[in-house]
Order: structure tokens, then sequence, then C-alpha cells
């Protein structure tokens, strides 16, 4: 009887993840959604105060675990056929190595930078408002992917997110849905 409990329990909650990810999925096969991915998992927080963005070297980046969660990110919407337009990404290596790995093609975009670091604050109204306007400006009725960080996802649709996280909106930045992908 504990087993047949036990069995019940794990199959409800395998149905319901299941459906919640089958009702992203339908609505990312419909296109001209907004995809907004927090990259991948980089150990730590932050960035080193000798940050620079042209040195990887000097930032956080992925490490194995957030190179084979990139992939599996890739892999969920090959897996689903699931088309995309355009990947944009911040200019951080950790963002831009989980586009790389994910979906090989990507520009990168710098209202998806970061602005967590004190020195790079005074860029957050006006990363958000370009964000914003090229979003309202899209002329492609594709889905469109956003890498960048917990900071700008946070800001431009009002939810928290964990690394590899992929939140799919649509162009009023209302959220559909996620998918964690650890």
């Amino acid at each position: 009887m504990k087993k047949l409990l036990i069995i019940l329990i794990y199959t409800l909650f395998i149905s319901d993840y299941t459906l919640a990810n089958q009702v992203v999925i339908n609505s990312l096969k419909s296109s001209g959604k907004l995809i907004f991915i927090r990259h991948a998992y980089a150990p730590g927080g932050g960035d080193p105060d000798n940050f620079r963005i042209e040195d990887c070297s000097t930032q956080r980046n992925l490490d194995k675990t957030g190179i084979e969660q990139a992939k599996r990110i890739g892999k969920f919407f090959k897996d689903n056929q699931i088309s995309i337009d355009l990947v944009l990404s911040s200019e951080w290596c950790r963002c831009k190595e989980t586009a790389k790995k994910a979906f090989k093609n990507y520009k990168t975009f710098s209202a998806l930078n970061s602005f967590f670091a004190s020195k790079f604050e005074k860029n957050r109204d006006k990363q958000i408002k370009d964000l914003k306007t090229f979003i309202t400006s899209l002329s492609s009725k594709k889905n469109i992917v956003f890498v960048t960080h917990y900071v700008v996802i946070s800001e431009i649709l009002n939810t928290n997110v964990s690394s590899g996280t992929i939140i799919v909106a649509d162009k009023n930045f209302k959220v559909i849905g996620t998918v964690e992908v650890n």
C-alpha cells in the first residue's frame, strides 16, 4: 500500500511537471514569444573586482556543470522542434558561452548586460529602456532568445530565476511559463 501511494504521488508530480512543460512548449511552437534564459551555472556570485568585459579570465564563467546545462537548454529546443529566429546574448562571457553551447549562433546585445555590480548600476535604466524599445519594435513573428542575467530578467519580467532557467513571455512581458533545465 505504501509503495502504491508513493508511486501515485510521484506520478502526479511528474504529470503536473510534464503538463506545465507541455503548455510552455505549445506556446513556443505558436511562435512570437520572448524567451529569456538566465545563463547556465557559473559558480560564485557577481564578478571579481578586476572584471573586464573583453577578458573572460577576469569573469565568473561556466564550469563543467554549467556547460552541460547549456547543452541541455539547446537540446530542449531541438527535441521539441522549437524554431528560433534570433539569439541575443549579454556581452558577459558566461552568457555568450551559454548561447554558443545551446544554440551555436548568437549576437551580443549590450542591453542584456548585467548591472548587478555597483560600477554597472548606472546603466540599468538605459539598458531596460533599450531592451523594451527593441522588443516593442520587433517585426519578427518568430521566437527570440535573450541570454542574460538575473537582474535583467527580474527587472523586465518581475520574477525570480535560477541559472539555466527558461522563461517564456509574450511581447507584453506577460510570463507564460518556465522550464527548469538542471
